[in-house]
């Protein structure tokens, strides 16, 4: 069940939106674009796009990894926070998605620092070379395989660097012990094996707004 967003929550969110975000044409048309061809509306809200962008910006972030492009709204936001020469690889399963995206990419002007690798992440992911590492990754695609992902966001990004994975707190059900689908038991399954992670020190912060209940985690590889 995807998070519901809740009228309150979303007037605030475009409220603040209204101070804090200008209208940019890149992002509208990266939405509506996607929306047209009809991929599903699960990219991360204008504000955690924002939030994104800042993260990267304040580590100083050369060299980033994305899991899930989706229609590239996300990859758009991060691949912004480079400097000029820095690089943003995204790992995308649907070759549908793929396309969609590099259009996206393409119209905000980013092609030069993006490139989108398609099949499944996990597999990929382990193609990538231990060096040079990466300052950030940003985990946002299908819950069950998190753990297998935040494992190799461990061998590839620094010390020092940020791992963030999207959809963790899931309306909180990931605490009901009543709930038991594939996205929870894959967060569980992340948490439990994070309670003893010597490399990784994260939190989760939860969330509400336009995208509804849910929420993120934030760690830095140590």
């Amino acid at each position: 069940m995807p998070p519901q967003p809740n009228p309150e929550w979303t007037r605030s969110d475009l409220y603040h939106n209204s101070f804090l975000i200008a209208p940019d044409d890149a992002l509208e048309h990266a939405r509506k674009n996607s929306n047209d061809q009809g991929l599903p509306e699960i990219a991360v809200s204008a504000a955690q796009g924002k939030l994104l962008n800042l993260y990267a910006r304040s580590i100083g972030a050369k060299r980033i990894l994305e899991v899930g492009t989706l229609g590239g709204y996300s990859t758009i936001w991060l691949s912004r926070a480079l400097p000029d020469g820095g690089e943003l690889v995204t790992f995308e399963i649907s070759e549908k998605h793929a396309k969609v995206a590099q259009e996206n990419i393409d119209y905000a002007g980013l092609t030069s620092k993006v490139k989108i690798v398609v099949g499944p992440a996990a597999e990929s992911l382990k193609k990538v070379p231990s060096e040079p590492k990466w300052d950030l990754i940003f985990i946002d695609a299908d819950k069950p395989s998190n753990l297998a992902y935040l494992l190799e966001g461990e061998r590839l990004v620094r010390k020092g660097g940020v791992i963030i994975v999207d959809n963790v707190v899931r309306q909180g059900r990931v605490a009901d012990p009543e709930a038991n689908e594939e996205d929870i038991v894959g967060v569980r399954k992340l948490l439990e094996h994070l309670k003893t992670d010597e490399d990784v020190d994260a939190t989760t912060i939860a969330t509400v707004g336009e995208k509804g209940y849910d929420g993120f985690l934030y760690g830095i590889r140590l």
